[in-house]
């Protein structure tokens, strides 16, 4: 597996990245959003801003932490390194 997707999986299912309130809270918005829009004509256009919205704040904060090799505002390197084989 390449090393750059196999770092973004490390984070992505990293137990450290996200407070487990934020997991939640984004997931009960998600899915709640989702259900009451679901018959509206521009559940669409709510879903792709949504996860455009999600994917540049992803490689905004990936950026910053320099493929998540550094520490920045909400990340902390020191706490979610990759175990080591």
């Amino acid at each position: 597996m390449h090393p750059t997707l196999k770092r973004e999986i490390e984070v992505a299912f990293s137990k450290n990245a996200q407070p487990v309130w934020f997991r939640i809270l984004k997931w009960t918005l998600f899915i709640g959003g989702m259900y009451l829009l679901w018959n509206s004509e521009y559940a669409l256009w709510y879903f792709l801003t949504f996860l455009s919205a999600g994917v540049m704040v992803h490689l905004l904060w990936r950026y910053k932490t320099r493929g998540w090799t550094q520490s920045w505002y909400g990340w902390n390197y020191e706490r979610n390194k990759p175990k080591e084989k």
